[in-house]
Formats: structure tokens, sequence, C-alpha cells
């Protein structure tokens, strides 16, 4: 029987009491906390990660403060320009004397347009200068040759999260949409336009956002990461407008004419005469309006803010917005995000945790090196270049010794507005993007910064990266037994290195190009097996939903990889305690979400909900069941043919 008496809802529907270690691994390590905890009023959900994230928050901010006040000094020069931008952001009264001026010259921008013909010859300069476009190019390496940079062209995004929330029974989806219009229309009024003249707007960019659904992918069909490399012939790709200078485009991002570019959405590029065409300009040039105004209300002053927050607070069910002190402090070190992460990795994590945990990946690196060399369903040749690959992958951990170039170019004038100051800085950094057509990859860059509670894989790099935020209890702590560790930061561990052989990582080689080097037997052993992780997950009822398997295959493969290696490496221990290994791993992934975010999240996520990874992969390990002494008739009891191993 597969989850008799595990599966159930989450945050607001979430309150079962703690239960039996033998019928509910997450309640009954979770079950008294989850009854009691309580989601901050600014937040949308609480937790493990979340806690962590919190902590990170409190000293930081407290630092921020101390530096925008003269109490401490700054002796960065890179973070003092970030402490220049959390005290311009934090000065409402200074932001209030622009009130909506900054927005107004970009949205004449907008509506200065006259005819498709005037957007078509525009249109890289309204890229560069940031505003929303019904297509549009990006500069990434190039999956197949990721020694080099390649230019990949994608569509416009919907409004709502996904394309689940449009679903005709979809009461939030429709309440949400609802509630953008509104708040659309009320910022329309806000920079001067009158109400019936900003009603005829929103109407006309959800007419454009209704035309995009049919033709848009689905969360889902992202999360398919390799079916975005499409290359197309440059001489092919510029025929596919009646009405838009497609080269043009191009070579003005890029100052260059490619062989190529690489097509993220077909179906998108297949549609677009039907999208972008004289007919529906009025209908585009009201959706760029909108989506500008609502994408940068946050950023005028704090009129705009509270306004824009309406919408937000909607969408994630949090009870009110950050105050501003909170906001500004986030805000700052987003934009700032490596010179703060470096700053806060130096200061609380340092070069020798560095040095420990860089020990650990190795060493677990080297538990799935003698996983995969005793793997029975692999041919010898497969497994080699797994090995190889392997081998190879790239550790970055706590924080990078060297901070991006780009940073030393964002400048601040505490004299100008917020809006202006950002805009200066947005426009950087997308020129910067495109002026890497002509260069190499960068791979030492980082995907994650040091102060952000999290983790990642990045396939087109071969490497894997821990911040120095992720590395503390419960997670990782000296005060914690070695089989706490390795139920916590090691299971972690060994989840990244499993996204080199999900289902997508194991598409890309040792270099992070998008290269076949399975077998075609192994492949086909491999496609079997996430099969079953897919209908293993697919369908569990799930705070009055159910989970999709496909969205969230990727990350349950990485989970069942991850955990069963930092199972073994846990075992090596003298002193292991299956108990402590399993408590630990259920302990991290305690979770309260708000129903709102919880329903985002089944929608677009590709992780499965938090009690689930926790319960479901521990069900997959034939030592959970002799720790807890787990029968058939328990409510965490999977069949033995039914527990799902891959690597």
């Amino acid at each position: 029987m597969l989850m008799s008496k595990v599966v159930g809802g989450a945050g607001d529907t979430f309150n079962a009491k703690p239960a039996d270690f033998k019928d509910n691994l997450y309640l009954a390590v979770n079950g008294a906390w989850q009854e009691k905890a309580e989601i901050p009023s600014d937040k949308s959900r609480t937790g493990g990660f979340m806690d962590l994230d919190e902590g990170v928050e409190k000293k930081l901010m407290k630092e921020f403060h101390e530096f925008a006040a003269g109490e401490k000094a700054v002796d960065d020069e890179l973070m003092e320009q970030a402490v220049k931008l959390y005290r311009l952001t934090n000065n409402v009264d200074h932001l209030s004397k622009f009130h909506q001026q900054p927005i107004l010259k970009d949205m004449q921008r907008i509506s200065d347009l006259n005819s498709l013909q005037d957007l078509s010859e525009n249109m890289a300069q309204l890229s560069k200068d940031g505003f929303p476009l019904p297509i549009d190019g990006e500069v990434d390496a190039d999956m197949k040759n990721t020694a080099k940079n390649a230019l990949y062209i994608g569509g416009a995004s919907l409004i709502l999260p996904d394309k689940s929330y449009y679903d005709k029974d979809n009461e939030s989806g429709k309440k949400l949409l609802a509630k953008y219009a509104e708040i659309a229309g009320r910022l329309l009024s806000m920079i001067g336009y009158k109400l019936d003249d900003a009603k005829e707007i929103v109407d006309k960019a959800l007419v454009f956002d209704k035309a995009l659904l049919p033709i848009v992918k689905s969360s889902e069909e992202w999360a398919d990461y390799t079916k975005v490399y499409n290359p197309m012939d440059f001489t092919e790709f510029v025929t596919k407008s009646d009405k838009l200078d497609l080269k043009t485009l191009v070579t003005d991002l890029i100052n260059d004419t490619p062989d190529k570019v690489i097509i993220t959405e077909p179906r998108y590029l297949d549609n677009l005469n039907k999208l972008v065409n004289v007919d529906t300009f009025e209908n585009i040039k009201a959706w760029m309006m909108v989506k500008f105004l609502t994408g940068n209300a946050s950023i005028l002053d704090e009129e705009f803010r509270q306004t824009i927050g309406e919408y937000q607070l909607a969408k994630s069910g949090a009870k009110e917005l950050r105050n501003r002190t909170k906001y500004t402090y986030h805000f700052a070190s987003g934009i700032f995000s490596e010179v703060v992460g470096a700053y806060y990795g130096k200061k609380y994590f340092g070069e020798e945790a560095k040095d420990n945990v860089r020990e650990m990946v190795k060493k677990m690196i080297s538990i799935y090196e003698q996983r995969l060399s005793n793997n029975d369903w692999l041919s010898e040749d497969t497994k080699k270049k797994a090995i190889v690959k392997l081998d190879k992958i790239v550790i970055k951990v706590g924080y990078p010794d060297k901070i991006q170039d780009i940073y030393s170019k964002f400048q601040i004038n505490e004299n100008d507005s917020l809006y202006d100051n950002v805009s200066r800085i947005k426009k950087i950094i997308t020129q910067d993007s495109l002026d890497q057509f002509h260069k190499p990859v960068d791979r030492e860059k980082w995907l994650m910064p040091g102060h952000m509670v999290n983790a990642c894989y990045d396939p087109s790099r071969n490497d894997i990266t821990f911040p120095a935020a992720i590395l503390q209890a419960p997670f990782y702590s000296l005060d914690q037994t070695n089989s706490q560790n390795f139920g916590g930061i090691g299971a972690v561990i060994a989840h990244e290195i499993s996204h080199a052989f999900d289902n997508n990582g194991a598409q890309f080689d040792e270099y992070g190009n998008m290269n076949n080097w399975w077998t075609k037997e192994d492949y086909a052993k491999f496609q079997d097996l996430t099969k079953k992780v897919i209908d293993e997950f697919d369908g569990i009822p799930y705070a009055g939903s159910k989970v999709n398997g496909t969205l969230v295959v990727s990350e349950n493969v990485a989970d069942v990889g991850g955990l069963r290696c930092a199972l073994e490496a846990a075992k090596e221990d003298s002193d292991f305690d299956a108990k402590a290994f399993f408590t630990n791993w259920a302990k991290v992934w305690r979770n309260k979400s708000t129903k709102q975010l919880t329903e985002m999240f089944l929608s677009v996520d590709v992780h499965s909900p938090a009690p689930l990874r926790a319960n479901v992969m521990a069900q997959n390990m034939d030592e959970f069941y002799d720790a807890f002494d787990v029968k058939p008739g328990d409510g965490m009891w999977l069949d033995p043919d039914k527990r799902v191993n891959i690597w």
C-alpha cells in the first residue's frame, strides 16, 4: 500500500497532532511544532529553511542599520554602495518628494508607440531598458557547447503564476486575476490616468494575456529543462514574423549577426504572427504598460509599494507586507547580492568552515563513486563516463573568493530617486549580460549568494553551490552527531550531486554540454526508474489538490539519490544512529505555509511538498523500517517492490 495514513494537507490545513514514527515520520518529528508554529504576519511560510533565513535576516538587518546610521564604519567600497542603496530605499520622505514622476517618462515611451512598426523599430532598445516585450532575447551558455555563449529567444509570460490558475474551475485564480486588474487600474490612476482610461488599458492587457494562454509553456513543460534548447538558423528565424523586424532585434541586442539563435518555446514562435500583428498591437501596448508599471511600482514610493503589495499579499497569503526597513534590507541585499553574501560568509562562516564543508562534499562524492561502481543496472561503459562526470564536478562552498566586476559599476546617488538609481543598475546588468555573447562562459560565476539559505547544481557548468547560510543547524553543526549532520547537510550535499544524474542533469556531460553519454539500453533503464519516481508521487492528495509527479520528478530523483548516498556515508561511522539520521532528515523539512502559497507551489514548484519529501523518501529506504520497526499495516509501510532506488 502507498501512504495509507501519511498523506494530508499542509499550511493552514495541516493541523495533525504528533504521530508515531511508524505511521507518519514527518508528524512524529514535527507534529508538536506544526500545531504551535505561527507563520509570521509578513511571510507566507515558516519552518526549517525559513527559520535560518530569518536568523540571517536579523543579523544583516542590524548591521545595515548600524552602517547606514554611521554607528559602524564600512571598510569595503562595494559594501558602501549597498549601504547607500539601503539608506536611500529607507528614506521615505525623500522618495515621497518624487512620487510618480520618475516612471512617467518611461511610461510615456510605451504610450508614444503609435504602431506595430514603431514597436518593431524600437524593440532592442526597449529590451535593453527593461521593458516587457512579446518576444525578446537573452545570452546564456550554449547548452551543447558550454565554453561559448549563445542568444536564447523567448516569449511573453502570463500575468498569473501558471496556466492552471486560468482553469475554469480554479476560483482562486479568478479572484487573483480580478485583484491584479483592480490594482493595475489603481496604479494607472495614481500616475495620472482617468479611471475609465485606466480600465480600458487593463482590459486590453488582459485580452493579450488570455491570447497567450494556449500558447505559452506550463510549469510542467518548463520543468523539462533540455526542451528549452531548440537551435534555429538565424536566416530561418528572421522569417518567423510578418510584422516584426527580428533581424534588427537580434543584431542590435548583441551587436553581431549570429549563425543561429536558440528558441526556448517553439510553439510560441510558431504562433508569433497570430499573437503579434496589427490587430493585436493596442492590446500588446496596453499589456506592456500594465506589466511595466506593476513590475516597478514598489520602487517609486511607499504608497505605490503598499498598493502593488495588495496583489502580492493576495498571491502569497501573507497577512501584511514587510515593514519598510525589512523591505529595504531585502531590496539592497538582493541587488548587491554577491557583495552582501561575501560579507556574510567571511564574517559568520569563514575559511576554516569552508575547508571543512568542502571535505564533506568530497567525501560524499567518493560515496557516490562507490555507489556508481557497485551499481547493478548500468553497463561498465556508462559507469566509467558517469564517474568521469562525478570527478569533474566543481565544488563551490560558502561564498566566492572574487566578486564579479559588474558590481563596481553600481554607483548609488542618494540625491536621485530610487527608481532612477535602480533603472541605471538594471540597464548595466542587461548590457553586461548581452556583452557576454562575445566572451567565453564564466565558469567562476556563482548562482547563489553566501547569505542565501539554499543550495544548487548547475548542469551547464557541472558545479554545485552550498552558500554559507545553509551550513548551520539543523543542517550542520559541530554540536550534532555525524548521523544528524548526514541526515541534514549530508543529504543536501548528496541531493545536489544527484542532480548531475537526474532526468535533466543526466543529459549533460562532465563539461556541462548537452550530450548523450549513455548506452541506449542504460538510458532506457534509467527512464524506467524515473517513471517509477513519477508514479510514486503522481496524484498524492495534498492540501485539497494533488501532486503532479511529472513536475516534481527531477527534485525527487535528486532526493532519493541524495538520501541513499547520505545514508551510506552515515553508516560508515561506528556510532551510526539510524533514528537520529531519519529524525534530522524529517526535521529539516518542517514547513507551514499559507493556503495560497501551497496552491501556487503545487502548480509551479519543481519540489514536492516538504512533508511528502520527508515521508516518501524515508519509505524508500530499507533502513528506515528496521530503525523504527515498521511493519505491514503501519502508515509508513511501503511494499518492498514499490520502494524506489536509483543511485
